[in-house]
Formats: structure tokens, sequence, C-alpha cells
């Protein structure tokens, strides 16, 4: 008998996988956790029903949150992660060798012990030295630091549950306050077939805050209709106006320095998106 996984990404549409076993679930202090082995993407987590990350195209989605942001950096050395309890982007973040610390703050602490048992490829690099491990509400932590981070990566879930007030406008401004003054940070903003508003409201209100506001998207197929969009916000460098001899060589399998320019050109629905923020 087939075992089949469905996300309903909306009301009237969903993604299918099948399943080989489940690994662990648990009803967590925030949320319902689940690690599944899937047929065709292998080891996935999956938060209240929605997919996370799975280790066939993981690489895609932690590369584009943080090769864009520290490579658009001039020297970036002390890096904030908030979310992204299952590892990927700090693992992507410690290929920079100017980055001298990586904190992670993430509200759930069972996502990070279940990922580092069931996805050692993506956890494998959060007992680093350099990466310090907080299980605290990535809300207050940026509430309560100031000038301090270099870069800053929102790794959230879609704005439920836990992470609703990741995508509000008093966190953007806290972000402004924890990032130094000439920081820059990224963030998730989920997908523009079916997200608009979402994607207009975080344009808005970014804008508001910082000088430099962009949209980029990347393909991740395992996310709700398979084109990503990430907004990065930055007060002094724009991440279209690099030094070609800023980008160094690291190990990638989705990123590239082409890419870094490309991933801001926009399907025009996506700019007409974006025009009406």
């Amino acid at each position: 008998m087939s075992i089949w996984f469905t996300e309903k990404q909306t009301a009237n549409f969903g993604i299918t996988m099948r399943v080989k076993q489940t690994l662990h679930t648990e009803q967590t202090e925030f949320q319902k956790l689940d690690m599944i082995e899937t047929e065709e993407w292998g080891n996935m987590l999956l938060l209240d029903d929605m997919v996370m990350t799975s280790v066939r195209d993981e690489f895609v989605y932690h590369e584009m949150v943080a090769h864009i942001p520290l490579f658009t950096h001039p020297h970036p050395e002390e890096i904030l992660v908030v979310g992204g309890g299952d590892g990927g982007v700090i693992r992507e973040v410690l290929k920079h060798p100017s980055v001298k610390k990586a904190t992670l703050v993430d509200i759930d602490g069972k996502v990070i012990e279940y990922s580092k048992k069931f996805l050692p490829e993506i956890a494998g690099k959060l007992d680093d030295p350099r990466v310090e491990v907080k299980v605290d509400d990535g809300f207050m932590h940026i509430a309560n630091s100031e000038n301090e981070y270099d870069v800053i990566m929102v790794d959230s879930t879609e704005p439920v549950g836990p992470a609703v007030n990741l995508f509000t406008k008093g966190f953007y401004a806290g972000i402004a306050k924890a990032l130094k003054e000439d920081g820059l940070f990224v963030a998730q903003s989920d997908n523009p077939w079916f997200k608009g508003d979402l994607i207009r409201n975080v344009q808005k209100d970014v804008r508001e805050i910082f000088p430099v506001t962009r949209l980029y998207l990347a393909n991740i197929p395992t996310y709700p209709s398979g084109l990503w969009a990430f907004t990065i916000g930055s007060k002094k460098y724009d991440p279209l106006a690099i030094p070609a001899d800023r980008f160094h060589d690291i190990e990638t399998k989705y990123y590239t320095k082409e890419l870094h320019q490309a991933a801001f050109v926009l399907p025009k629905f996506v700019q007409d998106l974006v025009k009406k923020a």
C-alpha cells in the first residue's frame, strides 16, 4: 500500500509525494514537526504539514539566502540567522572566510535536534566553533540587539504560527536597529503566484526603512508554485552594484556570480507586484 503526503498550498492546489517511511513525528511546544523519507526528494522536514526542506533541493534556498547578501556586503563578519534551525543557511554562511561569528536563533529546539539526526548533510555545520546556537524567540532577540550585525538573514516559515511576527514592519525596524551602520538583511518572502499581497506589503514596509530594497527569485520545486521570492533591505550596499573582484570561489550547486545579477531580473507580473508596493 502506497503512502502519500500532500501539502495543500492553497485551498484549491497542492503538491503530493510518495513517502517511504515516517522517521519522526511530534507536536512540539510551537508546531507539528514531521521528518519523513520520500521517494523523490529524500529526507524531508515538515512543520505544520508544510514542506520546509528536503535533501534533494535544499541547496537552492540555502545558497540564495546566504550568498546574495554575503557577496553584497564588502566585509561581512558578524552574521545572524533568525529561524533556520535545519542549519542549511549556517552551512552556506561559513563558506565565506570573512565571517568571524554566525549566530543562529530558532524558537524551536526540536527543529535543531531532529535536523541534526535526520538531515546531517544540511545541519552538519551547527557545531562549528564559529557558530553560536540559541533556542530563543528571534523577534525578541532582534528587539534586544543594537548595532551588532553586518548581515541578518530571516529564514522563517510561512507567516503562520510562531513566524507571524517576522513579517511585520516593527520587525524590519528592529532589524535596522540591530544592524551596523552599513548592514543589510534578507528575508524569504514566499511566492508571487499565491502570495502577491504579502510581497507587496513586505516591499512597502522595507522601503520605508531601508534606502536600498530589492526583490529576487529562485526556483525551489518543493515550495508553493516552485517560484520563491526573497527581499533584501540594505542601508548602503546595492546587490546590483558589486565590484567584480568581490566575488570569490565557493562550492555551490545553484548560486553563481552570474546568477547573482540574473536573480533580480523579474518577470513582468512580479515587476508589477513590486511597483504597486
